[in-house]
């Protein structure tokens, strides 16, 4: 019986898509909990929600596929929400309330909160959740830090976070191959050991230790790429957990690390391409409220 776990920490949202009159839950932090989950692996979020309908509704649906979300922190205030539209199944994000309490709230992490955490194989954090501050306190779980620059950073972000960030990953398809090159090597100069550049349907490139990594993406029929990234980024931490007979990400030699590291990605790959016949993050719709 797998033993492996994972905890996802930061932002939860709802998608409110307009033109379907449809809300999908989502957010960085609780879609890598829900795709854990699809791949099978215990997943807790610790997150901040607001005390009205939308907060009550992906706390539902967190039941619903078995997400523990214990130390979750509750605020009276408005949840986060995103309004978003497709246009030829790509996502278009017209505007939302930045994460509604969550951004105004604290995190005070607790000794108690620590203990907890540090039984997981690794934390999966965001830009979107406020939590700059405080991966130097997380760092001292001792637990592997997974981070999703997604595409917002300059060099003054990447040094703040990545002497935390054991693992970067980072949205590069808008940028040329010399300077997804040069973005990615400065993610590891800054402290990453691992850097991950995506590229949509070109696939994505890992660093490691100076060594490049290249994985075509799977091409498939896409209904909505809401969640891709995300997708990607979770099947890639899970195998790479799974790979290791001790569930450390970071063991065993460089030689048996690239091979784990490209197999990752290949699995990476094919559950993006899953999600990307999914509406929403991970389904679960229900009517705008």
């Amino acid at each position: 019986m797998e033993q492996y776990k994972v905890i996802g920490i930061g932002d939860n949202v709802v998608d409110k898509y307009v033109h379907q009159g449809l809300m999908y839950p989502g957010g960085n932090a609780l879609n890598f909990c829900a795709y854990a989950r699809m791949c099978e692996m215990e997943a807790s979020y610790l997150g901040k929600f607001g005390n009205d309908q939308i907060a009550q509704y992906i706390q539902k649906v967190m039941d619903e596929l078995e997400i523990e979300h214990s130390h979750c922190r509750m605020f009276e205030g408005e949840n986060g929400y995103a309004r978003v539209t497709l246009e030829n199944g790509d996502r278009v994000f017209l505007g939302s309330n930045k994460g509604g309490i969550a951004k105004e709230k604290a995190w005070n992490f607790t000794e108690e909160d620590l203990d907890y955490i540090k039984h997981f194989s690794v934390i999966h954090t965001s830009l979107n959740s406020y939590i700059e501050g405080d991966l130097a306190t997380l760092k001292t779980s001792n637990v592997p830090i997974s981070y999703d620059f997604s595409v917002r950073w300059n060099d003054e972000y990447l040094e703040q976070v990545c002497g935390y960030a054991d693992i970067s990953f980072l949205s590069c398809s808008h940028l040329t191959e010399s300077e997804r090159e040069t973005e990615m090597r400065k993610a590891q100069t800054f402290g990453s050991k691992m850097v991950i550049g995506t590229v949509g349907e070109n696939g994505s490139f890992a660093l490691y230790k100076d060594q490049w990594i290249y994985q075509p993406a799977v091409l498939t029929e896409t209904v909505d790429t809401m969640g891709a990234g995300d997708s990607y980024l979770t099947a890639f931490l899970v195998s790479m957990i799974r790979s290791s007979e001790d569930g450390e990400i970071f063991s065993g030699s460089e030689e048996e690390m690239l091979q784990k590291i490209k197999a990752s990605m290949g699995q990476g790959a094919a559950f993006a391409a899953k999600i990307c016949r999914i509406n929403g993050a991970f389904g679960h719709g229900t009517a705008i409220i």
